[in-house]
């Protein structure tokens, strides 16, 4: 069959010399590539070395734009960041002739075989090149030797945080970055410092934190095997949303100790409704403080909450204890009343036998006395008022107040007042707590 019939196909790589001598056609990309080697004369220099090597330090300008923060995490101290970092410095021996003065583009097949800054993460715990779809490498040399080196980096990074004001608390985190080659060798500075373009941040919405500033700086290393280094700083200063922290911590906490309160207004014989809401409140706090205790990290020092947690469970843990002192003034009064004929044996038997105290139903008082002794009794005061007073003496008091101890006596032979005062009390206690709490913190 010849074979310009219809039945065969010629490929494409082959071409009709002479009727039946076959030429495979020379591949252009493989061309291509060799003119690119060529034209950057990659055989023709040792790229294992810097530019320049011998002479001054090389000159290298960083550039920085984040395009995330994807976590951070108090737990750990750490922070996630995905970003772009561009290097730019000059290169003479890939400069080559070009008539319109345009760049060339190149992937990180070239990025293998020529010199490139070593610049690293400071503190950095894990990090990756992204490589999808291929990687995220971006190579552009100019005619003149100037090259611009971008590569797409998530990098998770140490964070010292303090948590002394948490959850009020601003922390400030650092990216840093370095190079292996001291400044003697390598210099890297940020690139366009002084117009504040080294740093891009664009619409960034964390879930607890929002950023309220973020700089470059840079400065030196010193390690004292090598000598000095030059360390650039991408600084991030994060404040906390603290309205997260109302609704599932201060509010619930306030709610508790406000409910503890409820057993002042309690009649003082119901034994176990105060008890029941003392212990629910107590518990309640107890299970407040392990939640935010389970997921915070284990520092050593005393954090905002937990002054502001432990606060208010001494509040609820005191309206408790109240309670127990009520209770028991409460019983002495009616053992009291009990020896002294006041109170039948049998009904407080009765009583305590229901609910665990005694009742002012069960209390016999005594009648009142006869008319006749009542006039007698007005009849000596009378007497008595005629008879005029000695005038004070120089330097007596006119009053005289009555000793603590004759107040005791007094709270407990009436121990209705221990809840009538702590009514007032407390409340003025707890609010005068979370004035000075939250002026200091806020």
């Amino acid at each position: 069959m010849p074979l310009s019939s219809p039945g065969y196909n010629t490929p494409h790589n082959f071409s009709v010399n002479g009727g039946a001598k076959l030429v495979k056609k020379q591949d252009s990309t493989k061309s291509l590539l060799i003119k690119t080697e060529q034209l950057l004369r990659i055989e023709e220099h040792d790229f294992a070395m810097r530019p320049g090597f011998g002479g001054s330090a090389i000159p290298v300008g960083i550039d920085v734009q984040v395009e995330s923060l994807d976590s951070i995490s108090e737990v750990n101290m750490d922070f996630t960041m995905t970003l772009y970092l561009r290097h730019y410095w000059k290169d003479e021996r890939l400069a080559f002739p070009s008539g319109n003065n345009l760049s060339r583009t190149f992937d990180a097949r070239l990025v293998k075989k020529i010199w490139v800054p070593d610049v690293f993460f400071v503190h950095s715990k894990r990090s990756f090149i992204h490589d999808t779809t291929m990687e995220n490498i971006m190579l552009r040399v100019y005619p003149d030797g100037n090259i611009l080196y971008s590569v797409r980096i998530t990098v998770t990074a140490l964070c010292t945080m303090d948590f002394s004001s948490f959850p009020l608390d601003t922390q400030n985190c650092s990216l840093e970055l370095e190079s292996c080659e001291s400044k003697t060798k390598l210099k890297l500075y940020w690139s366009h410092y002084k117009c504040m373009h080294s740093l891009t941040l664009y619409e960034i919405v964390l879930s607890q934190f929002f950023i309220e500033q973020f700089n470059p700086s840079s400065g030196l290393a010193f390690y004292s095997s090598t000598g000095w280094y030059n360390r650039l700083y991408i600084n991030f200063i994060l404040r906390r949303h603290v309205f997260f922290f109302m609704l599932q911590t201060y509010f619930p906490t306030m709610l508790m100790v406000v409910l503890s309160w409820v057993s002042f207004w309690i009649d003082r014989r119901a034994v176990p409704a105060r008890v029941s809401l003392g212990i629910t409140t107590v518990l309640t706090m107890s299970t407040i403080i392990t939640g935010v205790s389970t997921s915070m990290p284990q520092v050593s020092y005393v954090k905002a909450v937990d002054i502001y947690l432990w606060a208010s469970f001494l509040f609820v843990f005191l309206s408790v204890i109240e309670y127990a002192a009520v209770n028991y003034f409460t019983t002495m009064e009616e053992m009291k009343k009990l020896k002294n004929g006041k109170l039948s044996e049998f009904d407080a038997s009765q009583a305590m036998a229901f609910d665990g105290c005694f009742h002012d139903t069960d209390v016999e008082l005594s009648p009142y006395p006869p008319l006749a002794d009542l006039s007698m009794d007005q009849q000596v005061s009378s007497q008595s008022s005629t008879v005029p007073d000695p005038p004070p003496v120089l330097g007596t008091r006119l009053r005289r107040s009555r000793p603590l101890r004759y107040r005791l006596q007094l709270l407990m032979s009436n121990s209705y007042i221990i809840d009538s005062y702590s009514r007032i009390l407390f409340p003025l206690a707890y609010v005068l707590f979370n004035i000075i709490y939250w002026s200091i913190y806020t």
